[in-house]
């Protein structure tokens, strides 16, 4: 019998166009999101402030570096506390099928029930699962506790994390850093970029939660321009109390 971890991977590996990137494209988008948007308030009041661009640069690159760390470290021992709180019920699980098997029996039972099954069918149900330890666990870590693993590597969840923060972050700060992109006026060409980034990633997490395109697109693009706005409205006031 499959247990309950097959299947959860079989569902989902097989549910996408990304393939084995495709665990770990929530922590992309997600981490894509903050990138982006974060750089992109700093860019802003730092130029509302009208710093030179040596400093939002700097500002700009610090953040990439601080911020991003701070949230993959945030989201490794996320990850981690979650899986090691799965395997510490399922450990639990285990010990109780050992210790007290009729007991434990007697609660498939009853999470059968309430599914539906009743009579010899429900007994035997019963019996096929109580005839493989680890099925047994699984179908109680779902049943019991609503706990299903997502199989995921805390230190990939981190790294992902990191990477997409870096890269999206990266976007906003490419007019001041690198050479070859000239303007007139850099914030509004940053704005650009980021705007660009903002529909990439807002399409993503549409695809993550199974929404429309649009509204994650929009949704993401409303909170950028937020964020953005109230970063240069503080850096335009703060120059102008201190200038």
């Amino acid at each position: 019998m499959e247990s309950i971890k097959q299947r959860h991977e079989n569902i989902h590996g097989n549910m996408g166009r990304f393939g084995k990137v495709q665990e770990y494209l929530g922590e992309f988008v997600y981490g894509g999101i903050d990138g982006a948007i974060t750089t992109f308030a700093v860019v802003a009041g730092a130029a509302g402030a009208s710093f030179d661009h040596n400093v939002i640069i700097i500002l700009g690159l610090a953040n990439l570096i601080a911020d991003g760390f701070s949230m993959s470290v945030g989201a490794y021992l996320a990850q981690k506390s979650e899986s090691d709180s799965y395997d510490k019920h399922r450990n639990i699980e285990l010990w109780e099928i050992d210790e007290w098997p009729d007991l434990e029996k007697e609660e498939i039972r009853e999470i059968y029930q309430k599914k539906g099954f009743e009579g010899e069918l429900l007994e035997q149900v019963v019996e096929v699962i109580a005839k493989d330890k680890e099925v047994w666990a699984d179908e109680m870590m779902q049943g019991e506790h609503q706990m299903l693993p997502d199989g995921k590597s805390a230190l990939w969840v981190g790294i992902a994390t990191f990477i997409s923060f870096a890269i999206m972050g990266f976007i906003p700060l490419m007019v001041y850093v690198l050479p070859f992109i000239q303007s007139e006026e850099p914030l509004l060409l940053a704005s650009l970029f980021t705007l660009t980034a903002f529909v990439f990633i807002g399409y993503l997490k549409s695809y993550v939660t199974q929404t429309s395109a649009i509204r994650g697109v929009l949704e993401t693009l409303l909170l950028g321009a937020i964020a953005a706005g109230f970063a240069y409205f503080a850096g335009t006031v703060l120059e102008g109390m201190m200038g």
